[in-house]
Order: C-alpha cells, then sequence, then structure tokens
C-alpha cells in the first residue's frame, strides 16, 4: 500500500487553513486569484509529494515553475482586497516565465530566482498589512483576512530560506536525504501555521486600535465625522454585513485612511467600533419595539455571528441582548 507524503498533507492543511480565513471576503478580482492559489498551493504540495516521495522525476522541471506562481498570486488575491488594486496584473506573470527560462536554459539560475521571488512576494504581502491597506474587506473579517495575510508572507520567506537552505544542503551531502529534509520542511510549515492561529487574538477584533482619549481635533474634523455619520445612514448602509472601510470611505467621498483617522481622533473609537455603535443603537430600538427573535435583530443590525453581537452589545450597553430585553420589559 502507497503511503501518502507528508507534502500531500501540508498543502492541503495550509490551503484550507486560508480558506477558511477568507471565505466570504468579497473584492473585484479577489475571489478569482484566491481560488487559483489555494488550487496550486495544494497541487504544489501533491507535486513535491510525489517527486520525493515516489521519486516521479520529470517533476523536477515543473515543480520550480509552478512553485513560482504561487507568491505572485498570494499577493494578488490581498492586494485585490486594498484600496488600491494593482493596475496590470499581468506583469505579475514576468516571474515564472523568467523561472521557467531558467528551468530550460540556465540552471543555475533558478534557485537565487526562487529565493527573491518567494522572499520579495513575501514582504509585500506583509507591507500591505503593516500600511492597513486591506480595507475591501468587511469590518467583522477584517482581523481573520490580516492573519490570512501574514502567515502567507510568513510562509513564504519560510519556503524561500528553507528552500536556499535545501540546495546548500544538496551541495554537501548530496541527494539522499532531501526526502527527509522535505519533510521536516513541511512540518515547520505546519507548526508555523498552527503557532500563529493559536496565538491568543481576540476573534473579529478590529484591525485598527482606537488612539487615546484627548487627541486634538478640530471643527473640520468634527465636520467631516458628521459627514460619515450621513454615509453610514444612507440606505442605512450600516446594517449591511459585507460592510467595509472602503466602502464607507466611498460613500462618504473620503479616503479610506482619513475616515480611519477621522474616526479615530474624534470618537476615540475604532472603524468597527464606531459601526457596531451605531448597529447596537439599533439593535436596542428593535428589541425594546419588536417581538423579533434576539437572531433576527443580530442579521438585521448587521453582525454575521452571534458572538460578535453579543460581545458589541455587552460592550456599549454592558448587558446581554436578552437581560437588556427583559430590563427594558419591566419598566
Amino acid at each position: 500500500m502507497l503511503s501518502v507524503p507528508l507534502p500531500f498533507i501540508a498543502g492541503l492543511v495550509v490551503a484550507l487553513i486560508l480558506y477558511r480565513n477568507l471565505k466570504g471576503v468579497e473584492a473585484p478580482g479577489s475571489r478569482r486569484y484566491l481560488n487559483a492559489f489555494l488550487c496550486l498551493y495544494a497541487l504544489q504540495g501533491m507535486i513535491i509529494g510525489l517527486r520525493f516521495g515516489y521519486d516521479v522525476r520529470p517533476l523536477m522541471l515543473v515543480q520550480p515553475v509552478t512553485a513560482a506562481i504561487m507568491p505572485p498570486l498570494a499577493y494578488l488575491t490581498f492586494r485585490a482586497l486594498s484600496s488600491a488594486p494593482v493596475a496590470r496584473p499581468f506583469l505579475h506573470a514576468l516571474p515564472p516565465l523568467l523561472l521557467a527560462l531558467g528551468v530550460a536554459f540556465a540552471p543555475w539560475f533558478v534557485d537565487p530566482l526562487l529565493l527573491v521571488i518567494f522572499l520579495g512576494y513575501g514582504l509585500a504581502i506583509w507591507q500591505l498589512t503593516r500600511r492597513e491597506d486591506i480595507t475591501e474587506a468587511a469590518l467583522q473579517k477584517t482581523t481573520a483576512t490580516l492573519r490570512a495575510a501574514r502567515v502567507t508572507a510568513l510562509l513564504l520567506a519560510f519556503f524561500a530560506l528553507t528552500d536556499a537552505l535545501l540546495s546548500a544542503f544538496t551541495l554537501v551531502y548530496g541527494n539522499a536525504y532531501v526526502p527527509m529534509a522535505v519533510t521536516g520542511m513541511n512540518i515547520g510549515a505546519i507548526l508555523i501555521v498552527g503557532a500563529y492561529y493559536l496565538w491568543p487574538e481576540r476573534e473579529d477584533a478590529p484591525a485598527d486600535a482606537p488612539v487615546e482619549q484627548g487627541s486634538v481635533t478640530t471643527p473640520e474634523d468634527e465636520a467631516a465625522l458628521r459627514r460619515i455619520g450621513e454615509a453610514l445612514e444612507a440606505e442605512a448602509l450600516y446594517a449591511q454585513e459585507n460592510l467595509s472601510l472602503a466602502r464607507l470611505a466611498r460613500k462618504a467621498g473620503m479616503p479610506a485612511r482619513d475616515v480611519s483617522a477621522i474616526i479615530n481622533r474624534v470618537s476615540g473609537l475604532n472603524v468597527s467600533q464606531y459601526v457596531n455603535n451605531r448597529r447596537i443603537a439599533e439593535a436596542c430600538r428593535l428589541l425594546e419595539e419588536t417581538e423579533r427573535p434576539l437572531t433576527a435583530v443580530m442579521f438585521d443590525c448587521g453582525f454575521a455571528t452571534k458572538s460578535n453581537f453579543n460581545r458589541e452589545f455587552r460592550r456599549v450597553t454592558g448587558t446581554s441582548p436578552s437581560q437588556w430585553r427583559a430590563a427594558r420589559r419591566k419598566v
């Protein structure tokens, strides 16, 4: 009976984790790039497993090229969720094309180029999260999206460095221990992903932290906040589950970073808290004036999960939705 090499499992595990964290995140082009990336990631695990687990030698020529396609796809996935999507995505086909030419005509060039591709795109994805450029994700999915971006960047850097070490290892010790080294690399990938997602971080926590109270504000800031508030009220924008910072900014006619900065400066809240305050106000009205079930109220106000609804309701009112309704009925 054939055994299942670890790269099969590692590829599928990482692909499923990224899919879970980006499920429900929609933006023009992002879903297309994500699906292609996840399929290719799983395929790459199979290619590595067949190559090193079952010694399928022709895959030696395929493996570097498919590997070089993954970083551009990962970058385009997260860049499509930013406030400024890439204008010419076809240019990102150049790295794998150069890699294919290297495989065909200059094998010595393959490993250094792979190192540059993986490290370069890993750094670019990490920078997207540092600059808070991922604004198209729904507010309640922002944390999950940022975590997926960061773990992807870490994995790209990890595989770049381990691939370079593997090349040096084979020069010294030959190919006899390569399967063992590849197994170690994939165990490392699984450990990185597991450690990152086990690291304590509040579910659905907002990506932008609130500033300290006492920040200096101007009449212009207050006027801008009123403008943002009017945009939030227009067509009950606050109640839309997929509301994102970018969408609110477009409705207000302001840059996304300005919207975030103004809300922070004037209210002392971050964008998620500011929007959720309005949602909770509507939830309180519905709980007091209607007989709608708690779950229906939750969805009517734009919350996607019961845990997030209860947490935000308690943050704003100091009590749970059911307790709040019961107390109002006694008045």
